[in-house]
């Protein structure tokens, strides 16, 4: 589907999605392509939305019509709009994946349904990369200032996570390792080191 939204290697994809599976497989499919992925925080409100879109430049912005928290549905398309508007540097597409607890309007000409988008997709072979090709984009919080990009290689990335599980996490292989923590939070501080936030999000 990415491709055929004309991102290739080395372009950045925007992941700004709740808990879901469909997270996992927005990160893998952009590794699969060669494409750097960023993931964005869904706690995230719309101006710290747009700082990362304007400084990723993504040409594609993967979301959800909502994310679902212990008490109530909070509804992800009105924030991305928002951001969009704020951001000097537009994507030129967005893929959303509509939940039945919100549905959201599509912008037309510039958003897709995630469903429709996917049903017609071809299937896209590994792109061979480099070990220092980059792999993903993590952010600090922003808390102490404009939030920094981070690049993490393919190499390094595999490295240091291979390392840290078993150094740092005491986690052997067999074992599982389980983190209280949403995607764009909790991977800032397993993997940054730069003084990331400690936020814990709901599991969505």
């Amino acid at each position: 589907m990415l491709r055929g939204l004309g991102v290739g290697q080395g372009d950045r994809v925007v992941i700004y999605l709740p808990m879901i599976p469909e997270a996992a497989i927005a990160m893998l499919a952009c590794a699969r392509i060669g494409a750097v992925h960023s993931v964005v925080f869904g706690g995230f409100a719309a101006h710290e939305l747009a700082t990362r879109i304007d400084d990723a430049t993504p040409k594609v912005v993967v979301s959800a019509s909502c994310g679902i928290e212990v008490s109530r549905i909070v509804e992800y398309k009105p924030i991305l709009d928002r951001a969009i508007t704020l951001a000097r540097r537009k994507p030129d597409r967005c893929v959303i994946l509509q939940r039945p607890q919100a549905p959201a309007a599509l912008v037309p000409g510039r958003d897709l349904d995630w469903g429709e988008a996917m049903a017609g997709a071809e299937p896209a072979d590994c792109v061979p990369v480099a070990a220092t090709d980059p792999l993903y984009i993590l952010y600090t919080s922003g808390t102490t200032a404009r939030p920094k990009g981070v690049a993490r290689d393919n190499g390094g990335h595999a490295v240091a996570l291979r390392w840290s599980m078993e150094n740092t996490y005491d986690t052997k292989p067999g074992e599982v390792f389980w983190a209280a923590s949403d995607v764009g939070s909790g991977a800032r501080r397993i993997h940054a080191a730069v003084g990331a936030s400690d936020d814990l999000a709901s599991l969505n």
